[in-house]
């Protein structure tokens, strides 16, 4: 099992920051991949960035390119969300996930509201 808790969540004005941040526990050594994903409401949940938990790769959502950096700290087993320049269509709970194969991502963080006001 891995546990996901996610922080740093929080409501700031458009064109602000912030910096979302998910500890991981447990069988850590299990994980390939960490993501983000988000939820905003009366909307499904979408995928914003990834990061393989070895090597440098990065995926990342049109939507948040530019803006938006995933990065990791394998010593500390936290993965973070840098999130610059964010619009109120980026309010939405972000929840951090965790694949340990396949392309399934499967363990979830309880996630964290982040609220962009215009």
């Amino acid at each position: 099992q891995v546990q996901l808790v996610e922080s740093g969540g929080g409501l700031v004005q458009a064109g602000g920051s912030l910096r979302l941040s998910c500890s991981a526990s447990g069988r850590t050594f299990s994980i390939d991949a960490m993501g983000w994903f988000r939820q905003a409401p009366g909307k499904e949940r979408e995928f914003v960035a990834t990061i393989r938990w070895s090597g440098s790769m990065t995926v990342y959502a049109d939507s948040v390119k530019g803006r938006f950096s995933i990065s990791r700290n394998n010593a500390k087993n936290m993965v973070y969300l840098q999130m610059n320049s964010l619009k109120p269509e980026d309010t939405a709970v972000y929840y951090c996930g965790a694949k340990t194969s396949g392309m399934k991502y499967d363990y979830w963080g309880q996630g964290t509201q982040v609220t962009v006001s215009s």
